[in-house]
């Protein structure tokens, strides 16, 4: 799903989760996937369903296969419920906190912005979207980058609107920084997914 050619419209569609802005009212115009079979009564298996519930959890935070996988190998070893630390930890994704801080709109924007140098984290920089944030670690917006548009717009709260910031995260958009306070739980965790499909998919 990363770098994932694919229209993200028509992602979101064949997955039933708006993955972008954009893709929002596409959803209220066409809601099925797309398709001249789209609107056609589809039988699904088990295993199709698991299937679809693991693949739109990755589409939501725009991961490969391999990433996804990896990820579930270490949520499965760790403590607590598997489901609830996987999301956890793709939650604590330095690109997903990005997104969530309100300074960018998309996850898709918000890898660019890392994987281009106009993120840090605790002053240093970080280029890495799958930089695993802790608890205290505080990001900010590069000085040189803070005058591009894109952050210009997240100053003003252009970005913001797209949804609420979540209780585990300070954010302050007019100096362009954040903190994460504290792990996410999974109910504060914005995403569309039942975690213990995506268990039993990989669990099979």
């Amino acid at each position: 799903m990363a770098n994932q050619k694919r229209p993200k419209v028509k992602i979101a569609r064949a997955l039933g989760v708006p993955l972008t802005p954009k893709s929002v009212k596409y959803f209220e115009a066409r809601p099925y996937p797309p398709g001249q079979h789209g609107r056609g009564r589809k039988q699904n298996s088990d295993y199709k369903v698991r299937l679809l519930e693991k693949q739109r959890l990755r589409a939501q935070y725009d991961l490969s296969e391999k990433q996804m996988a990896r990820a579930f190998d270490r949520a499965r070893k760790a403590e607590g419920k598997t489901g609830e630390v996987l999301v956890a930890e793709l939650e604590t994704r330095l690109d997903a906190m990005v997104l969530r801080s309100g300074i960018a709109r998309t996850i898709y924007q918000a890898r660019q912005m890392v994987v281009h140098g106009h993120i840090q984290v605790n002053g240093g920089k970080v280029n890495k979207p799958s930089f695993q944030m802790k608890p205290g670690f505080v990001v900010t917006v590069k000085d040189k980058s803070k005058e591009k548009v894109p952050f210009q717009v997240a100053r003003e709260g252009g970005y913001a609107g797209e949804g609420q910031t979540p209780k585990y995260l300070e954010v302050n958009l007019k100096a362009l920084a954040f903190r994460l306070d504290r792990m996410p739980q999974r109910r504060e965790v914005p995403v569309i997914c039942d975690e213990q499909l995506v268990v039993e998919y990989y669990s099979r």
